[in-house]
């Protein structure tokens, strides 16, 4: 990381030197510093993802301040927000596609505002305990200090009012463990379906990535943004369709056995929904079936559709 910023470093200083207001002279030469950054520091970050230790992570805390005091220079250049400035006002400005005029980037924080926005919107609000059955302690103990912030001053775990969100930990907590399938499954839709509707719908918005995305594969020799994606990752889309079915084919048999073991035992249990279980089931049952095989009780645990 050192050696590359130290070589970036260098780029745009060389940049800021030369630096014109076009397209080519600009907007090129400063794509290719933001994405060498992009993908040496996304492996770090992946790595650290997949495995995590105490040495590889102080490695990171080490360079972290090298890494944003470059962020900082490379977004408060004057010479390019200059010549930035400067395109936008050039009469050539009308003749840009809409693919450089719109970066992908203001796209992308457009649909991830969308979902945050619409996560923080929706709020159920609990005061009958039964309906909530099952939550550990630690979850009503969260329930109740969202109700409080939310107004609800006298809020307690013990005896309510309990506000549920979209929030991770708040979802989590209710698909997991609620033994109100009908409010699983109200959580569970309004989790999935976040941002698909209304004045916050992403639907025009994914349309528009897509389009970009497309027309951005093109425009750099790509018959797809697949091809592109893949063109710095080592594999090709071929290879990694050709890995998914080898997972998919050598996984099938054993999941379908795991899906058939929990109607059992979810029929064992009385559930009336056993023989027809779906996605805001599945989670809670395993759950249980964890702490009947092996005395397991984890309250947060991850879940592939989480």
């Amino acid at each position: 990381m050192r050696a590359l910023l130290k070589k970036l470093d260098g780029d745009l200083v060389k940049l800021e030197k030369s630096v014109e207001p076009s397209w080519p002279k600009l907007v090129e030469p400063l794509e290719k510093i933001k994405d060498r950054l992009s993908v040496v520091w996304g492996a770090v970050n992946h790595l650290k993802a997949v495995k995590d230790s105490y040495e590889f992570r102080s490695a990171i805390e080490e360079i972290q301040p090298e890494k944003v005091q470059f962020d900082l220079n490379l977004s408060q250049s004057k010479p390019i927000y200059n010549a930035f400035k400067a395109i936008r006002e050039s009469p050539d400005w009308e003749g840009l596609s809409d693919a450089q005029k719109r970066e992908l980037t203001k796209l992308s924080r457009k649909f991830e505002e969308n979902v945050f926005d619409a996560t923080k919107k929706f709020e159920k609000l609990i005061t009958n305990k039964k309906e909530i059955e099952g939550l550990p302690a630690t979850a009503l103990g969260l329930a109740a200090q969202t109700a409080s912030s939310k107004g609800h001053e006298n809020a307690t775990a013990e005896n309510g009012p309990w506000m549920i969100t979209l929030d991770d930990p708040s979802v989590l907590s209710v698909i997991q463990h609620a033994k109100n399938r009908a409010l699983r499954e109200e959580i569970y839709c309004a989790y999935v379906t976040r941002a698909s509707s209304g004045e916050l719908d992403n639907t025009p918005v994914i349309e528009q990535m897509l389009k970009l995305r497309l027309e951005k594969a093109k425009l750099l020799g790509y018959n797809n943004y697949a091809e592109l994606s893949m063109a710095t990752k080592m594999a090709t889309v071929s290879k990694a369709q050709e890995l998914l079915e080898k997972l998919r084919s050598a996984s099938w048999n054993a999941a379908v056995q795991d899906m058939e073991d929990l109607k059992l035992f979810s029929k064992s249990q009385g559930a009336p929904e056993a023989d027809e279980l779906t996605h805001w089931d599945i989670v809670y049952w395993s759950e249980r079936l964890y702490e009947s095989k092996y005395e397991i009780n984890e309250v947060f645990s991850p879940h592939p559709w989480f």
